[in-house]
């Protein structure tokens, strides 16, 4: 039988789990608000005289099994408030809110509200990062949310566009899905820029997850999954403005406006971002990050029903206008300059996006759930002498019925549409390099799905087991079966275990994945036959919360490792002129081991301690064989302070990079070459924040011991030789870089 499919043995077995034994078991939800009726994250909640209990997540909100521990109240609890508690008297859903504490002199104590935390209600291992978490560093866009962050690596691709990706696991960032509000916004030819263009003051929550996911959102989701929830017009700010400079002379303005109706409401968002100066602090006569400038708005509705039940709808708009320029000093875009003489790069690009969700609440147990996204990216390029142009068409539909049954358990299932036509055109001037890849490339894609998703919950939520499948139709590929599974074991109140086992599978998008080939002098070789790649993902998770009044840790420890079939990774190795884009026929494996423990201490202190593990290899020919860009070993660190009054508050954050391998450069002239591992480094990051009531002031400095890869361009000398290359990045090339920052915000 095709690989691609799982055997008929395995499908029943998957279908039986899914429709297995029904437990009886009930469970009560509800919400736990302040004062002013803002959500409290991390409030406990439990029966009463009992340890039957939970937390509630980012919206407020909790799950609490019930059963032989159930008791007649339920208690909700938070630092800095005081305790509520509500009889349950038969009612499924409960509504506690809490007041403040205060001391003598009209003081008010706060709670600890935690920047970044495991959700202990999601079954799936999610970390939450919070817009607390997001103002310690910063945070200009989605790229740059992840400084004070161990599982998600920000990296580099180019140096002269600055472009970036974000790999979970040290693999690619294509291997992950990053979606807008659970929509598949940035993908294909809008991955390689997209990921800088939201912007960090319109983010509400990110919600990250290793590993294979859930089969509701696709197929592609392999090495883990970034969703982005943007602020929610109701609960937004009135107005926010912030305006960031930095000592590169680049400048950043965003403006939020809400308008908040019984029914409808909105928020609108606007961003500006002006380019720096010329900088050329390594004197090799190309600009150190490149001139960008960029404007996006932004446009979100939500209608919710006064009842609990009906309608409710989200729709959004977005419009993205974004050029980079770099290069050698001396190069402008608008003039008509050989190509051949000085070198440089432009990169121009527009996009319109429009996405919409709509559903209907029945009832208690059934929901049905419309989504509808599209996207239009276009696309002008210019990477010395290769022309870039890219016009990427992308449309995709989900409609999913949601229903509770036997109180305990929840079936998701549904159909998907996906579409997409992207269309790239090579064009390369003549400059005496042996290039032979210009032409027209197109993909065209249409592939509807069917996907069913299963929870069970035993033992008064104790055991919690998600199975899911999925039925996909490539039109040139034909049907792939994508079967994931989920088991969440509560050992103990404070320890919980997660397993996870996943298939996925994607199909390349040739250029756009693979921008750094055309910013150097490879000849690029391309496969007739590339196939789909396949991967199966496993991951095993440990989960220690104690809380306490004074002192607080959360500790985690996670393996994640990924078996690939015919994996697509450009060939550096084997000849240094060339780069070879094929299916490869041996094993290809990631893994990856991470250890964090984060602790609260006194509602004023916060620290992160973290160690990443990654063995990233392919076994050809019997040898193995560390992939490049990859560090074994990689510790990270994150402080912070902020006194009671919260009058201000102090972050700092540390990252330790292991050597990496780099690619094979033995076969080049010897002032070509280049040392087989890169140097270890370190980079500490600090900023203070002043908060006063409307206003706030935020100041630091990336960066602060200067460290620099320097000339990271090979060839830099001679941009039009056979040799040179922008991709070859394994550290920070900006060196130290200070910035100001102020927003001002009306509730």
């Amino acid at each position: 039988m095709n690989k691609r499919f799982i055997n008929a043995r395995g499908l029943i077995v998957m279908l039986s789990l899914c429709w297995g034994t029904i437990s009886s078991a009930q469970t009560i939800t509800g919400v736990v608000l302040g004062p002013d009726e803002e959500p409290l994250i991390g409030a406990s909640v439990y029966f009463l005289g009992t340890t039957n209990g939970t937390t509630t997540d980012t919206l407020g909100e909790f799950e609490l099994p019930a059963g032989e521990s159930q008791a007649d109240f339920v208690v909700a609890t938070y630092v800095g408030y005081q305790a509520d508690t509500v009889a349950v008297a038969g009612q499924q859903s409960l509504r506690l809110q809490l007041a403040e504490l205060t001391t003598l002199a009209e003081v008010v104590v706060k709670e600890r509200d935690p920047g970044t935390f495991i959700s202990t209600i999601n079954p799936v291992k999610t970390e939450v990062i919070t817009q607390k978490e997001l103002g310690r560093s910063a945070c200009c866009d989605l790229a740059g949310c992840f400084n004070t962050q161990a599982s998600v690596q920000p990296t580099t691709t180019n140096i002269v566009t600055n472009a970036k990706e974000l790999r979970i696991l040290g693999l690619s960032g294509v291997y992950n899905q990053v979606l807008i509000e659970g929509f598949p916004l940035i993908q294909g030819s809008s991955y390689t820029y997209g990921v800088s263009t939201i912007p960090g003051t319109l983010i509400d929550n990110i919600y990250v997850a290793k590993g294979a996911n859930s089969v509701l959102q696709g197929f592609e989701s392999i090495s883990g999954q970034i969703n982005v929830i943007l602020k929610a017009p109701e609960k937004a700010e009135k107005l926010l403005l912030n305006a960031y400079g930095n000592s590169f002379g680049e400048t950043q303005y965003n403006v939020n406006y809400s308008t908040k109706g019984n029914r409808w409401s909105s928020i609108w968002a606007a961003h500006s971002t002006q380019a720096a100066s010329r900088v050329d602090r390594d004197k090799d006569n190309f600009l150190d990050l490149p001139l960008l400038t960029r404007y996006s708005i932004w446009n979100k509705w939500q209608y919710r029903n006064a009842s609990e039940w009906g309608w409710h709808a989200t729709i959004g708009l977005r419009f993205v206008n974004e050029q980079r320029i770099g290069g050698q000093l001396d190069f402008d875009p608008g003039e008509d300059i050989a190509p051949n003489v000085i070198y440089g790069q432009s990169v121009r690009f527009s996009q319109p996006d429009l996405f919409a969700k709509v559903g209907y609440r029945f009832d208690d147990v059934s929901h049905l759930v419309m989504m509808v996204s599209g996207f239009y990216h276009n696309q002008d390029s210019r990477y010395g002498t290769v022309g870039y142009d890219a016009r990427h068409a992308n449309a995709y539909a989900n409609v999913q019925y949601e229903r509770n049954w036997a109180s305990a358990h929840q079936l998701k299932t549904g159909l998907s549409f996906r579409f997409q036509d992207l269309q790239e055109d090579i064009d390369i001037y003549p400059d005496g390099l042996e290039r032979t890849y210009a032409g027209n490339y197109r993909k065209e894609e249409q592939i509807p799905g069917v996907f069913a998703e299963n929870t069970f919950n035993w033992l008064d939520n104790q055991l919690t087991l998600i199975t899911g499948l999925r039925l996909d139709h490539h039109q040139q590929f034909g049907a792939f079966l994508t079967p994931r599974a989920l088991l969440r074991a509560n050992i103990t109140p404070a320890l919980t275990a997660r397993a996870s086992i996943g298939r996925g599978w994607r199909t390349i998008n040739l250029f756009s994945e693979n921008v750094n080939l055309l910013a150097s002098s490879r000849d690029i070789l391309i496969a007739d036959d590339l196939q789909p790649e396949e991967a199966v993902n496993y991951g095993l998770n440990f989960t220690l919360v104690q809380p306490g009044d004074q002192f607080e840790t959360q500790w985690s420890f996670d393996f994640y490792r990924t078996v690939f079939q015919n994996q697509i990774f450009p060939d550096y190795d084997s000849d240094a002129t060339q780069a070879s884009i094929r299916n490869f026929t041996g094993t290809s494996i990631s893994n990856g081991f991470q250890a964090e423990v984060g602790m609260a201490l006194y509602e004023r202190f916060g620290l992160k301690l973290a160690y990443n593990f990654l063995d990233v290899y392919r076994i050809q020919e019997g040898e193995k064989e560390q992939l490049p860009f990859n560090a074994r070993h990689r510790l990270s660190s994150a402080f912070s302070y902020e006194p009671l009054h919260k009058g201000f508050h102090l972050d700092v954050n540390a990252h330790w990079m292991g050597p990496q391998r780099l690619a094979n450069t033995s076969g080049n002239p010897p002032e070509f070459q280049e040392a087989a591992y890169s140097d270890a480094f370190a980079v500490v990051n600090a900023q203070f924040t002043k908060v006063w009531n409307k206003l706030e002031l935020y100041a630091g400095c990336e960066n602060i011991f200067d460290f620099r890869q320097l000339r990271p361009i090979r060839s830099w000398q001679d941009p039009f030789s056979p040799y040179f290359d922008t991709a070859n990045v394994w550290g920070p090339t900006r060196g130290r870089e200070w910035y100001l920052g102020v927003r001002y915000t009306v509730e």
